[in-house]
């Protein structure tokens, strides 16, 4: 498609199109996005992260995490979406678990390592985090994170009667009432994701991901699980990697640098949970081959902006021009959409959730 640029969530199955726009543009739109607060829908009371009483015998470096949420909890769905998107070697989902290797900061800029295992509990209302190794000793500060990352303070029925209002959302808040938003272990790895699959097949994406860990990435001796025996590259490493026959255009390759220069110098702290969303926004939007869908793409699974729009997706105009052609304008979407705040970012995985369970997998997002 001449003169436009695409872009993909990660090794999302069909990435969203969008025109490219000049920095002046990008200023100006930066400059009317709102102050975003990703906790700013309305949230019900969850209990905090509770650690387990191990069993007589547990080895002492391994902890157990409850991790509750209201009911409903698609914890299906919410699978299906991180195995179409794992990185090979990184992390995966098996038995009915997500798994993959960890580092967490130590103090004094020393990190330490473990694996983590997330499940869900055969009974109670919670996920069950297993850390091994001696990430084990922040398991308070891991369990906060996990429950970001698996958008556990989410009140369903609330967005569920919510987008219900619109007779478009009815059936597929029926069909999945407890559909979440799959955050992001790291939002480095994310962004990364989304440079790497743009204008390239999902079987390409992953392919490059792959390279770029066994290229910049670390591989752990003597690690239990063979298949999250590798870190992703740190910012750092990435940054200064040698990308010579990696299997993307230079400017991508430059795009994919910078970006990672960017968060090793600290200015970009997209992990740190009190940065300010509104500046990341802008800071990534300004940068070259980042445009507004990555960056609201992000802010879903990464700021958890529960009203991020990712609206130039070409899945999302799609499946909603199918419903009503009108919807194939830019100014008729936009209107539409406002009746689903401050749950937009729901909308959307909504809507990617009903093709992917009529594909039979993962699609879209």
């Amino acid at each position: 498609m001449s003169g436009r640029r695409r872009e993909a969530a990660g090794v999302a199955d069909r990435p969203g199109v969008e025109a490219p726009e000049t920095p002046p543009a990008r200023a100006k739109r930066a400059s009317r996005t709102p102050r975003s607060n990703p906790d700013s829908a309305a949230k019900p009371r969850v209990a905090p992260p509770r650690l387990s009483a191990q069993p007589d015998g547990a080895a002492p470096d391994v902890v157990t995490i409850e991790l509750p949420f209201v009911e409903p909890y698609d914890w299906p769905r919410v699978l299906r979406f991180f195995a179409g998107r794992a990185t090979r070697g990184v992390e995966t989902v098996e038995a009915g678990a997500y798994r993959r290797a960890i580092e967490w900061p130590d103090g004094g800029g020393i990190h330490v390592a473990g694996t983590l295992s997330v499940a869900r509990h055969p009974k109670k209302a919670c996920l069950v985090a297993t850390l091994e190794g001696a990430v084990s000793r922040h398991a308070r500060a891991i369990g906060t994170h996990l429950a970001r990352m698996f958008d556990l303070r989410a009140d369903a029925p609330a967005i569920r009667a919510h987008l219900g209002r619109d007779p478009w959302f009815a059936p597929l808040v029926d069909a999945a009432p407890g559909l979440r938003v799959p955050g992001a272990w790291s939002g480095f790895e994310l962004v990364v994701r989304a440079i790497v699959g743009q204008q390239v097949s999902v079987k390409a994406a992953s392919t490059i991901v792959g390279r770029l860990v066994e290229r910049a990435g670390t591989q752990l001796t003597d690690h239990p699980h063979a298949d999250t025996a590798w870190r992703f590259p740190t910012p750092a490493a990435l940054a200064a990697a040698d990308m010579e026959k990696i299997g993307m255009p230079g400017k991508r390759v430059a795009a994919l640098q910078g970006f990672a220069r960017g968060v090793a110098s600290g200015a970009l702290p997209l992990d740190d949970p009190h940065a300010d969303r509104a500046e990341l926004r802008a800071a990534l939007l300004a940068m070259p081959g980042i445009g507004p869908w990555t960056v609201e793409y992000v802010a879903m699974r990464a700021l958890r902006d529960a009203d991020a729009w990712p609206g130039t997706d070409l899945v999302l105009m799609q499946a909603l021009a199918a419903r009503d052609p009108s919807m194939a304008k830019a100014a008729a979407l936009r209107a539409r959409a406002e009746a689903w705040r401050p749950y937009r970012a729901y909308a959307a995985l909504h809507l990617w959730n009903e093709i992917a369970d009529r594909a039979g997998g993962a699609k879209g997002g």
